[in-house]
């Protein structure tokens, strides 16, 4: 494993932000398994968890006007630090109003990094412009064993349909994917549960 502290990192268009390695759960999907960076990236595993002024620092030296979206997503699950997101997100906001923010989740911070401040689903359509949420399944057992939660399995599921749900209600542009680790009937059945709740599904590929 090495480390570094790459705090950001060009995909296409869009750059990412790392601000944690912690997560919540232990996909059997997940990027981490296979390769220390993420296409082509330098190493993502943080030697700590960076500041405020760290993540500031970092992406002051950017232009960040040249991407499509700047995408909270890295070695980790961002809500872990979901306080710290917000609060990042924010400070974007009042410096590039502009800005396309999209925040990528499990959304199972309400389990795993609740906040004082009030619900996960409420902070985030605060401060971002669009949501992702791994759906990973179209139904509980599918998830459960795609996705691994470490803690309080018998509630994660329905937690983050909670969360996409009350995104979509409150405006933010909400999406749910998947991995095609899944069975093309285990899609389907995502794909229901997407239509249901009239929130788009985005089917990703695994990357070996």
């Amino acid at each position: 494993m090495k480390k570094a502290m790459t705090l950001s990192y060009e995909v296409g268009n869009n750059l990412y932000i790392n601000i944690t390695n912690q997560c919540s759960c232990n996909c059997s999907f997940c990027i981490r398994k296979n390769d220390d960076g993420a296409y082509g990236s330098d190493p993502l595993w943080l030697d700590h968890e960076p500041s405020m002024s760290e993540m500031q620092n970092d992406l002051s030296q950017r232009d960040l006007s040249q991407y499509q979206e700047l995408v909270f997503c890295g070695y980790g699950e961002p809500t872990m630090r979901l306080d710290f997101a917000c609060d990042l997100a924010h400070w974007l906001k009042q410096t590039n109003p502009a800005l396309c923010l999209r925040l990528n989740t499990n959304g199972l911070a309400d389990i795993y990094s609740p906040s004082e401040k009030g619900s996960s689903a409420d902070l985030v359509s605060q401060c971002f412009d669009k949501v992702s949420v791994s759906l990973n399944g179209g139904d509980s057992d599918t998830y459960l064993r795609v996705t691994n939660p470490k803690n309080r399995p018998d509630h994660a599921y329905h937690t983050m349909l909670r969360f996409a749900q009350t995104c979509k209600q409150n405006g933010l542009d909400t999406c749910f994917t998947v991995v095609d680790v899944i069975s093309p009937d285990e899609i389907r059945l995502a794909q229901e549960v997407a239509d249901t709740l009239q929130i788009p599904l985005h089917v990703r590929n695994y990357i070996s």
